[in-house]
């Protein structure tokens, strides 16, 4: 009989990309984690021994607790978590069933919890597409900044912020390939329903509307967007929600059509 404090691979695999997606805390020892370095994505690492210094900050919060298979670090922390009022579980088989599986993981190397990204202000599509992106899958304390084109490079120099959708910068434009792409491709983010909406991005991002049908609309609804926000930060926080709501649309929604009149009796 399945544990009522454990998630299947299945249920956190839907889950992840939601905007109310889990806290994921991976509890692995060092020796597991340097044998395979990548993270599910938008985990943080704690030792399994550290793990009631959590307790405040995730409190109110839904966790998962994941270790290496699921077993003694993962049952044990989580434990710790719910003694401390936290609504904490665990996944079944861990990293291992996860893996198995054939689920997305980061690499560990490209996370920066809570990191600092800097790009261009006046947002269109890139620049909205790549925060939502981060926070949905990378680092969802990420924070962004935008400023005047001119002083993206010096700003992150002297922040110590990633630059991006930027040119000569590592997070930017290769080829045909938009920033949002890049990302993708860095994170390994290898998953069908984001490859479905990285077509949407690209068409929208570099005036091709031939690559997908909806990105001419991704467009209109981006420039709109830029024209009903003076504030680039007011501006992301709505333009999550766009994000999410094609995300969704990629993920399970894209052969749904629609048409007038109803279906009749």
């Amino acid at each position: 009989m399945p544990s009522p404090t454990e998630m299947t691979v299945a249920q956190l695999s839907r889950l992840i990309g939601a905007p109310d997606a889990p806290a994921l805390v991976d509890v692995r020892i060092d020796e597991d984690f340097d044998a395979h370095p990548y993270l599910i994505p938008t985990s943080i690492r704690c030792p399994f021994d550290r793990i009631e210094t959590l307790a405040e900050r995730l409190r109110g919060r839904r966790v998962v607790v994941i270790c290496h298979r699921g077993r003694k670090l993962s049952q044990g922390a989580a434990a710790l978590l719910r003694a401390h009022g936290v609504q904490a579980e665990t996944l079944a088989g861990g990293v291992v069933a996860w893996r198995e599986a054939g689920e997305i993981m980061v690499p560990a190397a490209r996370v920066t919890p809570g990191g600092l990204w800097v790009t261009r202000q006046r947002p269109k599509i890139d620049r909205i597409a790549c925060p939502w992106l981060i926070r949905r899958f990378v680092d969802p304390d990420a924070r962004f900044l935008f400023v005047a084109p001119g002083e993206v490079l010096d700003v992150a120099d002297r922040f110590g912020a990633f630059p991006f959708d930027v040119e000569n910068t590592f997070w930017s434009h290769r080829g045909e390939r938009c920033t949002f792409d890049v990302m993708i491709e860095e994170f390994n983010l290898g998953h069908p329903a984001l490859a479905r909406l990285a077509d949407v991005v690209r068409g929208a991002d570099t005036d091709r509307p031939e690559l997908a049908p909806q990105a001419a609309g991704l467009l209109a609804i981006s420039v709109g967007l830029s024209r009903l926000y003076r504030d680039d930060l007011a501006q992301l926080a709505a333009g999550l929600t766009v994000y999410d709501a094609l995300y969704r649309w990629a993920r399970d929604g894209y052969e749904e059509g629609h048409d007038w009149p109803a279906a009749k009796t």
